[in-house]
């Protein structure tokens, strides 16, 4: 049975599947013989609906990540709390899961981006490779709290410092403790569909620019969809996903109020529109700032309507990069919630757009690096951490 790749996945939202789930396709479009494997909380059904290609997929909690009250604030105790409980039980967590690799014959691990994962590697002598644009240990170490667990950071940090690589993304933070970093570009999924046909197929009205509302698997219920129906200039696209519709079946139109329209994505799937193809056919994404919803909107020109999204040390870089490589700018909670969309949409639609667009082909450029690695395990580089272009 031939050497498979492993990936370890945190499932603290959709952006770190979403972009794993683009390497997992590259790989696999490269060489479709590779076994996948996949180890997450994340939920089957996205693998299911996006990947392009067999995977064996298991539940697997990989880390805590931050502890989120709703889709735009978090607690910031409880975040520390749980990941100095399930840290604490690093090794014995790392020795139950060789059992596992060993019926999948892993030959590679990657992680996007749990300690755990090198923890696992380690344990069971297998290369690993990290995956991300941010560090586990550098979030939790912005937050006071942390001071009460002081065994959480030296874990993670030495979980870490066990990876053979670490893939760097843009916007990122934190990889002090990887002995060799090498940077990649954007890992974004580019739309195939173009506007008319991603309307056409989801029978979208096409009077007006198409603004998405994108605020991943927690939603935002609390917006105020009266006032969104009523909005004059622009269409507000949502989605549902799988968990609040009933079945395949249903149209992928599943409710239009005015000029608000909700999208069943699960059925959009099976209609052959894919989510990049709505952020492509979108003006611009009203969201929170967060890796995958940015890079998509990189890759297929969509601008970013962005608002807080509580004491996140990520939201600091994401911010002060976005601008760079996408038109962006700031609503506050008030205004989004009220509906007062149209003016700050109008504002950033009249904003010139970026001169340069930066790569965004990360996910062939790791494919490449994972298939090579997997071929020939690296030994574990020693010495001072180091970076490389």
């Amino acid at each position: 049975m031939a050497a498979a790749i492993v990936f370890y996945i945190s499932g603290h939202g959709f952006g770190h599947a979403s972009r794993s789930i683009e390497v997992i396709n590259a790989v696999l479009a490269k060489r479709p013989e590779v076994r996948v494997g996949v180890r997450t909380t994340a939920p089957r059904w996205l693998f299911d609906l996006t990947v392009k290609g067999k995977v064996t997929y298991g539940t697997l909690e990989c880390d805590t990540g931050v502890v989120q009250l709703d889709a735009l604030s978090l607690d910031e105790a409880d975040t520390i709390r749980r990941a100095a409980s399930f840290h604490s039980d690093m090794v014995t967590r790392a020795a139950s899961e060789t059992r596992v690799l060993r019926e999948l014959n892993a030959g590679l691990i990657v992680g996007d981006i749990p300690p755990l994962a090198f923890a696992v590697g380690a344990a069971a002598g297998i290369p690993s490779i990290a995956m991300g644009n941010f560090t586990w240990d550098w979030v939790y170490a912005d937050y006071p709290r942390v001071r009460l667990a002081p065994s959480l950071l030296p874990t993670i940090r030495s979980a870490y410092a066990r990876a053979s690589m670490a893939l760097r993304l843009p916007m990122s933070g934190g990889f002090e403790s990887f002995s060799t970093v090498k940077d990649i570009p954007f890992i974004a999924r580019h739309a195939t569909r173009s506007r008319q046909e991603v309307c056409k197929a989801l029978k979208l009205p096409t009077d007006k620019p198409i603004i998405l509302a994108s605020f991943g698997g927690y939603g935002l219920p609390g917006l105020d969809a009266d006032a969104l129906s009523k909005l004059k200039k622009y269409t507000v696209l949502t989605t549902a996903g799988p968990a609040l519709t009933r079945s395949r079946k249903e149209a992928p139109l599943a409710g239009r109020k005015g000029s608000l329209v909700t999208i069943n994505e699960e059925a959009m799937y099976e209609g052959g529109v894919r989510y990049e193809d709505l952020v492509a056919a979108a003006e611009a994404v009203v969201t929170k700032p967060g890796y995958g919803i940015i890079s998509e909107c990189i890759a297929n020109d969509a601008a970013i309507l962005y608002t807080s999204r509580g004491h996140f040390p990520e939201y600091d870089v994401l911010v002060e990069e976005m601008p760079k490589h996408t038109r962006a700018a700031f609503i506050s909670h008030d205004d989004l919630f009220d509906g007062r969309w149209e003016p700050h949409l109008d504002k950033l639609l009249a904003k010139a757009k970026p001169k340069k667009k930066p790569e965004t082909d990360g996910a062939d450029v790791a494919a490449d690096i994972l298939l090579k690695a997997l071929d020939k395990p690296p030994r574990k580089p020693r010495g001072r951490p180091k970076a490389t272009a």
